[in-house]
């Protein structure tokens, strides 16, 4: 094994445990023989007392000023006995930590151990709405790591112009997706995902072609047409009954909500698994989706809601070029984005880091 492949101990801290993509990483790096422990933050009981503990820092965080407080939901001795069995080289977060370790202390863990403190941050814009909240992972959280990656390229360069940080650009991925066998495609255009002011907006364009699935669109329907709400099923899907529905759409729609678009991005981990599952992928354009794919050759987009309308009709009504599209976009995924791909990109970054050994603790 040559030194740019050189194996490396990897702890993955999971802020996002409610999605599979942190257990799928791991996965991977063990894949690429590395050694790899997943911890999920959301598996552990929360420290004694916490609700109620929790309540009150908000309180004396405002008092003394403080504009966003956290008392994290961990302590970090839940990670010692992972830490002495891993003795990782790298502990690597997904999402974010700071809602479930003291940001100091697991800086000082790292020091001490002589690991590379890494951020794969894939939530930072859905705290735009929360700006207290954003402005304490911007100031607290980003400045503890050795390097952070993110999915977009828009918040990447959002983290170095504004924070002078060390961060690179890594889009989601996805595992291939083998669909089980249907009779038929029964499902015009499918859309999976919560409620949002912004897919209302569009989704009305097809509401007699679309189906729903998400959760919190009960809290928008007063917003949302009869016609409309008669598509939409108000609760999540995941793993294998998400893939059942996927093979049975013959269009695959992608609505970014309205923090990402307002922030001219778009590339979430929907559009991965919707080519990892060889659908036809109708989402929302940003600029960040060409450099990932061939648009109009490998998926399609649009940038309204009439060309939202428009497409849906025009590739509901031609099968062969949506199917060719489709197959492409397929064939580009498995060359460039899936998550064996993605990791090795990643740990090319992390290998051209300077070896954490002379860091003074």
């Amino acid at each position: 094994m040559t030194s740019e492949t050189a194996p490396r101990r990897f702890l993955v801290l999971d802020g996002i445990g409610g999605v599979p993509l942190g257990r799928e990483i791991a996965e991977c790096l063990r894949a690429e023989g590395h050694v790899a422990a997943h911890f999920d933050c959301l598996g552990p009981a929360p420290r004694p007392l916490y609700g109620a503990r929790s309540s009150c820092a908000k309180v004396v965080g405002r008092l003394s000023g403080m504009e966003f407080n956290c008392l994290p939901r961990l302590r970090l001795k839940e990670l010692y006995s992972v830490f002495t069995t891993t003795m990782p080289t790298h502990i690597l977060v997904i999402g974010f930590i700071y809602k479930f370790f003291d940001l100091a202390e697991l800086r000082r863990l790292a020091d001490e151990h002589q690991a590379t403190l890494v951020l794969y941050d894939t939530d930072s814009c859905n705290l735009f709405a929360r700006r207290r909240e954003f402005v304490y992972f911007i100031e607290r959280e980003l400045p503890i790591y050795d390097r952070v990656f993110s999915f977009s390229r828009v918040t990447t360069e959002f983290f170095v112009r504004t924070r002078g940080l060390d961060a690179q650009t890594l889009p989601f991925a996805a595992n291939p997706i083998v669909l089980p066998d249907t009779p038929e495609k029964d499902i015009d255009a499918l859309f999976v995902g919560s409620g949002d002011l912004r897919r209302i907006f569009l989704l009305e364009a097809i509401r007699e072609r679309v189906t729903i699935f998400g959760n919190r669109w009960q809290r928008h329907r007063p917003l949302i047409s009869r016609a409309l709400w008669a598509r939409i099923t108000d609760r999540p899907v995941w793993g294998e009954e998400l893939h059942r529905l996927l093979a049975r759409a013959k269009i695959v729609l992608n609505i970014t909500r309205s923090d990402f678009h307002g922030a001219e991005t778009g590339v979430n981990l929907r559009v991965f698994e919707a080519v990892a599952a060889g659908a036809f992928l109708l989402t929302d354009h940003c600029d960040e989706i060409g450099e990932l794919f061939r648009v109009g050759e490998e998926i399609e987009t649009c940038r309204s809601s009439r060309e939202l309308a428009d497409k849906t009709r025009f590739y509901l009504k031609n099968d062969a070029k949506r199917e060719a599209i489709a197959r492409r976009g397929h064939a580009r995924f498995l060359e460039n984005h899936t998550w064996r791909a993605r990791i090795r990109q990643m740990l090319a970054h992390l290998e051209q880091m300077p070896d954490n050994s002379d860091r003074t603790p």
